[in-house]
């Protein structure tokens, strides 16, 4: 079955090159191989303000280039979040697009005090984490709380299920037979739209 797949590359250097942006690469050419649909939304590329106020949040418009993100993404069965390890989380840029995305009446709907209505069910998503420290100290010692934090609080808050993730660790080390074997990982993973 053809899935639409959205990519959100999060790294937040615009010039690109990062192996985030190669990860990208493999994923985006397995759907392709196996006949999906793609489409990629690179957050360093668009301009919008930051949120300051819950007014803001939950009654001004958004901007240009955040209206097009929440068209592209309404139309996705399937998104893939990429972005490196930053302070233990996602990179403040990232962060900020999802504060604008994710508002009232499109990922959520509010009513009262009554539990919000989730408005992005039918999706699922992968989440995919670069960093420089191993992999299982971010999942095991630190909990990966970054990473649960926008599976739990974002992603499955407004309907997003289910939400798989990827931690890639060590990838400052020099070793291309490592980042070969991500790569090919990835692209298997695209080819299934997992």
């Amino acid at each position: 079955m053809v899935k639409r797949i959205v990519i959100i590359q999060g790294h937040p250097d615009p010039k690109g090159h990062r192996f985030g942006h190669t990860l990208e690469e493999a994923y985006s050419q397995g759907a392709q191989n196996a006949g999906h649909d793609i489409q990629s939304i690179h957050v360093a590329k668009l301009d919008f303000p930051l949120l300051r106020t819950q007014v803001d949040y939950e009654n001004s418009a958004p901007p240009e280039p955040i209206r097009q993100s929440q068209k592209i993404i309404q139309s996705a069965d399937h998104l893939v979040i990429l972005y490196p390890l930053w302070l233990g989380t996602m990179p403040a840029l990232l962060k900020a697009f999802f504060e604008q995305v994710f508002r009232p009446g499109f990922a959520l709907e509010m009513k009262g005090n009554a539990f919000p209505k989730k408005l992005l069910k039918g999706k699922s998503a992968r989440v995919i984490v670069t960093m420089g420290m191993p992999a299982i100290a971010y999942r095991y010692f630190f909990r990966a709380h970054g990473l649960k934090n926008l599976e739990r609080n974002i992603l499955k808050f407004s309907g997003i299920y289910p939400v798989h993730s990827t931690i890639i660790g060590g990838i400052e080390t020099p070793d291309n037979s490592k980042r070969e074997k991500w790569l090919e990982k990835i692209k298997k993973l695209g080819a299934e739209c997992i």
